[in-house]
């Protein structure tokens, strides 16, 4: 029987454990440009046990950045310097992957810390936004973005192809495109912020066709031995989302053009998240498990993912195939160590380097008195 820490195969790729890191945006880089903190944060995180580091969610073009602080792969020098991120995730142990992804609407944000909406239109480091429609996230805190023309789509297209060359070129093994959380991709899919009147607005076939387009050009230079992934905004739980058969059924067209595995996530289309289940354990679960049944397509989920039995049973339920956790591992990088004692599972290879193993080794048989 699966679970956790049991070895999870998918094309020519070998995760040691069923937990990923999720992307986490850092909003530390400057120009695109990962630096030491990137590096600093996702070493440890792949110390700390993980079988698979996603870095966070990278734009690609300048602006497609979510903040002026977001990493980039519009460049080669972008690349050149995620090249050693790439090799030291794999080095330590796990698998280096890596979003990509394009802000829409969302851009030209402030930090967060800074403040919860976009940059003043006066603002040196803000820019115009562009979207599927004129309209703005939500309120009066979010300027209004550019309707995106026709040359807009396709420029924003060869930005996803050129991103995933250089992404190829660093050394990442694993591919997710960004279709989630009111970005650019979800937001073309999504009737709550898609009112476009010609092929990719209004009906369900044409609001799916930016993903699907975006994706049969990505399919075309990432390497078929190699994981390409979609994380996918299937729910909003707000009133005039898209339903949730729509949802499945864009999800089998994935797979239909390529895909191989989805990340469940939530839609993010608007502020309003009054209605999520923030409290409950991995409320996404049963959500992936229909997603995984009904498109028969491996799925991940995330949000609120903390206890280590409860998550443990939704890989050996077989409810998801992979755990995305991200808080839970920044508050403790060891989460998976922490997990598989709580779970009784001794030290499953790889959960921890040679170095840390052997001294809590040696620490646990002292205080077992052998």
């Amino acid at each position: 029987m699966s679970n956790l820490f049991t070895p999870f195969v998918l094309k020519d790729v070998r995760l040691k454990n069923r937990i990923g890191v999720s992307p986490m945006c850092q909003y530390s880089a400057k120009e695109g440009m990962p630096n030491e903190w990137h590096s600093s944060h996702l070493g440890s995180l792949a110390i700390g046990g993980s079988g698979l580091v996603v870095v966070e969610a990278t734009a690609v073009t300048p602006e497609g950045r979510i903040t002026p602080a977001d990493t980039g792969l519009w460049n080669d020098d972008q690349a050149e310097a995620f090249t050693p991120i790439a090799r030291m995730i794999k080095g330590i142990g796990a698998v280096p992957g890596i979003q990509l992804a394009h802000a829409g609407r969302k851009a030209s944000a402030n930090r967060p810390w800074m403040g919860d909406d976009h940059l003043p239109v006066d603002h040196p480091e803000a820019w115009e936004p562009i979207a599927p429609s004129p309209h703005p996230f939500g309120g009066n805190l979010w300027r209004a973005p550019r309707e995106m023309t026709l040359e807009d789509i396709r420029r924003v297209q060869e930005g996803f192809v050129s991103a995933a060359k250089r992404a190829l070129e660093a050394g990442f093994e694993w591919l997710v495109l960004h279709f989630a959380h009111g970005y650019l991709g979800q937001s073309f899919f999504s009737p709550l912020a898609n009112h476009r009147s010609d092929e990719y607005g209004g009906s369900f076939e044409n609001r799916c066709r930016f993903l699907l387009e975006t994706l049969q050009a990505v399919r075309k230079v990432w390497p078929e031995r190699l994981p390409l992934t979609a994380r996918l905004g299937v729910i909003d739980y707000v009133e005039g989302e898209q339903p949730m058969e729509e949802s499945i059924e864009l999800v089998r067209r994935l797979k239909a053009g390529g895909v191989d595995l989805v990340d469940v996530s939530m839609g993010f289309n608007t502020p309003d998240v009054s209605r999520v289940p923030w409290k409950e354990h991995a409320f996404l679960g049963p959500i992936a498990e229909r997603v995984r049944k009904e498109a028969d397509l491996p799925v991940a989920t995330s949000w609120n993912i903390r206890d280590a039995r409860l998550t443990n049973e939704l890989i050996q339920q077989e409810r998801v195939d992979l755990v995305f956790l991200a808080k839970a591992l920044l508050s403790d990088p060891h989460w998976p160590y922490h997990a598989a004692r709580t779970l009784r599972e001794g030290y499953p290879q790889g959960v921890l380097p040679v170095q840390y193993a052997y001294w809590l080794k040696r620490e646990a048989q002292m205080q077992e008195g052998d």
